[in-house]
C-alpha cells in the first residue's frame, strides 16, 4: 500500500462512502478534515478509528446546501489546518456528500427538485469555488457523481440529471484550475450497500438481487469498493489521470 502525504477534506463523511474513503485516505498516511451534517456521533467514530490507527482527522459541520455558510466553513478549515497541522493548505477536497430521493418525474415536486440540486451540483460548485484559496498548487478535487448518470433508472430523474452536471462541471474544473496543477476527477458508483441503503435492501431483497444479477461480478458494492478507488486516485501514481470519470460498478449493466 503506497504511503500518501498531505491533507483531504471529505464532505459527507459522517458514514458510508464518505467514511470508508476519510478512513482508507488516513490508513495511506493523510490527514483527514470530514464533514457532517445532522450526524455528529458518526462522524466522531470516523475520527476516532483514524486516530486509533495513528492518524489524524478532525470532524467539522457542514451543510452543503447552504452556500451562505461556505465563507464561515472556509475560516473553520483554515483553524483546523493551522492547529491541527500546522499548514496554511489542504492538497484535495472530495465532494461526497448527498443523498437519494426517488420519484417519478411526473410526480417530483419543486421542492425535491431544489434539494437535489443543492446539495449535489451548486453545493459542490460554490465549495470548491469557497475553498479555492485555501487549496494548495497541485491539489485535486474528486467529485462524487453516480452510474445513474449512464443507465437510466426510474425514479431517479433529478438526482441522476444533477450528478450528470457535476460530471460535466469536473471536466470545466480540470480545465480552468489546470494552471495551478490543480486536476479533477469524478468517481461514480454502481449500486452499494451503505447504512443509508442496507434498509431499503433489507426489506426488498429482490431488488439487490436483481442488481447483483445485473452486474458483472455476481453483487453489489461494499463501502470499501469505492473508499480505496478514491484513496487510489489520492495516491501520486494517479498524478496523471484528470478530467476522468471513473465508474466504480463491478460492470453494472453492460
Amino acid at each position: 500500500m503506497s504511503k500518501h502525504t498531505g491533507i483531504v477534506i471529505i464532505t459527507g463523511a459522517s458514514r458510508g462512502l464518505g467514511a470508508s474513503a476519510a478512513i482508507q485516505a488516513a490508513k495511506r498516511g493523510m490527514g483527514v478534515i470530514v464533514t457532517y451534517n445532522s450526524h455528529s456521533a458518526g462522524a466522531d467514530a470516523v475520527v476516532r478509528q483514524i486516530e486509533t490507527g495513528g492518524g489524524k482527522a478532525v470532524a467539522l459541520a457542514l451543510d452543503v446546501a447552504k452556500v451562505s455558510s461556505f465563507a464561515g466553513f472556509r475560516d473553520r478549515v483554515a483553524t483546523a489546518l493551522a492547529s491541527t497541522w500546522d499548514r496554511d493548505r489542504f492538497d484535495a477536497l472530495v465532494n461526497n456528500a448527498g443523498y437519494g430521493q426517488f420519484n417519478a418525474i411526473e410526480a417530483v415536486t419543486e421542492a425535491e427538485f431544489d434539494g437535489l440540486l443543492g446539495v449535489h451540483l451548486k453545493g459542490p460548485f460554490f465549495l470548491t469555488q469557497a475553498l479555492l484559496p485555501l487549496m494548495a498548487d497541485g491539489a485535486q478535487i474528486i467529485n462524487m457523481t453516480s452510474a445513474t448518470t449512464r443507465v437510466a433508472t426510474p425514479g431517479a430523474a433529478p438526482y441522476a440529471a444533477f450528478k450528470g452536471g457535476l460530471e460535466v462541471l469536473t471536466r470545466y474544473m480540470a480545465k480552468e484550475f489546470g494552471p495551478r496543477g490543480i486536476r479533477a476527477n469524478s468517481v461514480s458508483p454502481g449500486a452499494i450497500r451503505t447504512d443509508m441503503t442496507s434498509g431499503a435492501f433489507d426489506q426488498m431483497p429482490e431488488f439487490e438481487t436483481m442488481l447483483a444479477g445485473q452486474t458483472a461480478l455476481g453483487r453489489i458494492g461494499a463501502p470499501d469498493d469505492v473508499g480505496r478507488v478514491i484513496a487510489g486516485l489520492l495516491s501520486a501514481d494517479s498524478g496523471w489521470i484528470n478530467a476522468q470519470n471513473i465508474e466504480v460498478s463491478g460492470g453494472y449493466n453492460i
